[in-house]
């Protein structure tokens, strides 16, 4: 995976392509960045480190035009300017790719690359797409042109979000999170990508809580701590991944967690023979005390997989069993004993409502639990609330914070606490860490085992690593179809979870 060599190119250092000086900014009484100064330099990749909340993202926002600073300046090649907007920021040659997408549901990934940009009046929809089609193909980000967005996985959605900000040609790069949502081998493409742009003398911000990858890829490391800039180094001064965190997070970290052996008990789950859509053929079994990690590509099924099991699509042909009840017959009357929890991937979009504060979204699937006949007991759900926030180190602490103003990481964080809140019995978690820092990540692994004591949990991630350190067994996807289940201590199958992604049966 390293491949710093490629795009270490000679450059002009002693100007900096771009310099954010003394850049504050804050909202109500957080403040966000405070008297931050920092250089990003033509055909470097500089990684920007920070817990969830250091303000890396809105430090990023400030340069991609998208809100405004406080107090500080901008210098581009040596000279002050301005962004009023995201459109003049983009027009100075920076495009940023946001952890929360920027696309259009209704329309096609042809139609949402090229929205917005200049060019003649008539617009050929083929050429368009012949465009797109060379584009992602010359940098291996693989996407269907004609594809609905609503229609895509989260891990597809990006790969728009990507080629958008490429078809632009900024000089400048942002990419906030990108391989959140990625699996292995996508990440690679997307390094690969990001080191030919480096090559070709753009300046690339990556944004990231992996450290493995930030070691892999970055010329220069900035570390953020609490809206300030605490350190920043070359890459190649960092020895290890250890060192890293503890730069990062004032202690020592180590991403690791004590899985005790637990008890099996009743089944959970049983799907067997469900053909749905994309989906053919699913046989799985969940039982109580134990987690199946499901991997793959993004877009092998498992987002229409997670959706049936949740509810929200109905399943075609096939026997989809829930605490021993159909499918219909447990969607159609609630109970108090028989509880599923479902994390999705989107977080602000599906699992939480920006508009509303804490409070409101901790009630979104908690209320019943607050409920006195008809009247909802607001001040005993604004303490717990609280409680949540602080148990699980959501910042800011403020419970009449709306959801759009957290960052990503404390956002997942939120709902997180809010699902285990229900004490659930089936446990749906799509992509749980993505976004969150080393610290947040090993405080939710250990949250996740624990629960696995009085539920069963199904886990959907890219995060082969993650799978590995918290699954017991392991089902791998391709088109629609599961292409083999087996324990992690099978060493010889785990070897071959490359293949089966990949639809190769050994």
């Amino acid at each position: 995976m390293n491949q710093k060599s490629v795009s270490k190119k000679t450059v002009n250092s002693r100007v900096p392509l771009i310099r954010l000086e003394k850049i504050s900014k804050s909202f109500a009484q957080v403040q966000a960045n405070k008297d931050i100064t920092l250089d990003i330099r033509a055909g470097k990749i500089k990684a920007l480190l920070g817990e969830n909340g250091a303000g890396k993202s809105t430090l990023m926002s400030i340069l991609a035009g998208r809100i405004q600073p406080d107090t500080g300046r901008i210098f581009l090649n040596g000279k002050p300017v301005f962004f009023p907007s995201a459109k003049a920021a983009i027009d100075a040659g920076i495009g940023m790719v946001y952890q929360h997408f920027m696309l259009v549901e209704a329309m096609t990934v042809t139609e949402n690359v090229f929205l917005g940009q200049e060019g003649s009046f008539w617009l050929s929809p083929k050429k368009m797409e012949a465009k797109l089609v060379k584009l992602a193909a010359d940098y291996k980000l693989d996407v269907d042109p004609s594809a609905r967005i609503c229609e895509l996985s989260m891990g597809e959605k990006q790969r728009v979000e990507i080629l958008k900000l490429l078809l632009r040609q900024s000089q400048v790069l942002i990419f906030d999170e990108p391989t959140a949502v990625l699996t292995p081998q996508e990440t690679q493409q997307l390094f690969n990508a990001m080191h030919q742009m480096a090559s070709q003398g753009k300046a690339i911000v990556f944004i990231s809580h992996k450290l493995a990858e930030v070691m892999a890829i970055a010329d220069e490391i900035a570390i953020l701590r609490q809206g300030t800039v605490t350190d920043t180094m070359d890459a190649d001064a960092v020895s290890s991944k250890e060192e890293l965190a503890r730069r990062m997070v004032g202690r020592e970290i180590i991403l690791q967690v004590e899985k005790s052996p637990v008890k099996t008990g009743s089944r959970v789950l049983d799907i067997r023979g469900l053909y749905s859509g994309v989906l053919k053929g699913i046989d799985l079994n969940l039982c109580k005390g134990e987690i199946l990690g499901i991997v793959g590509v993004a877009g092998n099924g498992q987002k229409p997989l997670v959706e049936t099991i949740c509810g929200l699509t109905p399943p075609g042909n096939g026997n989809v069993e829930i605490f021993d009840q159909t499918w219909k017959n447990f969607f159609a009357k609630y109970s108090s004993e028989n509880i599923l929890s479902y994390i999705p991937e989107d977080r602000l979009g599906l699992a939480t409502c920006p508009g509303l504060d804490l409070r409101d979204n901790f009630l979104l699937t908690t209320r019943r639990s607050f409920c006195r006949g008809p009247w909802l007991r607001g001040k005993k759900a604004e303490i717990k609330t609280r409680d949540i926030v602080n148990e699980f180190g959501v910042r800011p602490s403020n419970v009449c914070a709306f959801a759009r103003q957290l960052s990503g990481g404390n956002l997942q964080k939120m709902v997180l606490g809010r699902e285990f809140f229900r004490n659930p019995r089936l446990i749906i978690a799509e992509q749980p860490t993505q976004g969150l820092d080393i610290a947040a990540t090993e405080e939710i692994w250990g949250h996740l085992l624990k629960a696995r004591e009085k539920a069963g949990i199904l886990l959907v991630t890219g995060d082969l690593s993650e799978a590995l350190a918290l699954s017991d067994r392991i089902a791998v996807m391709y088109g629609g179809r599961i292409m083999d289940v087996f324990d992690v201590s099978d060493t010889k199958k785990v070897e071959q979870i490359g293949l089966l992604m990949a639809g190769i049966t050994p």
